[in-house]
């Protein structure tokens, strides 16, 4: 029994639905893993290793004060992220039946259980 159409053209079969589910998972996880949006991870992603916002908004202040106060653009170095922050789901890691090394769990910003 056909439930619907695949990208790559194969019918899904009813039986096949919890395998579509987990390669929607998988998809998921694996794009928040890539992702400078920790909310995709506190929405599903595996992981982000993304430069804190919050740092970034106060680099763009300094920077935009700079150009306030006379400084050409320009001439201005190019600033760059100096504060990431790690984000790990361990829902979505048990889920795709990973374990997460401890060392990485000490390390992370954020753990979401």
């Amino acid at each position: 029994m056909a439930t619907g159409r695949p990208r790559h053209g194969r019918a899904l079969a009813a039986g096949d639905i919890g395998s579509a589910v987990a390669l929607m998972n998988v998809r998921k996880a694996f794009n928040g893993a890539h992702s400078n949006a920790e909310g995709e991870v506190r929405e599903g992603g595996l992981i982000s290793y993304a430069p804190d916002l919050a740092d970034a908004y106060r680099q763009a202040d300094v920077y935009a004060a700079k150009i306030l106060r006379g400084a050409k653009p320009g001439e201005l170095p190019i600033m760059q992220p100096t504060k990431f922050e790690l984000v790990i789901n361990l829902k979505t890691a048990k889920a795709l039946g990973l374990t997460v090394p401890h060392t990485l769990l000490v390390a992370a910003d954020e753990v979401i259980e």
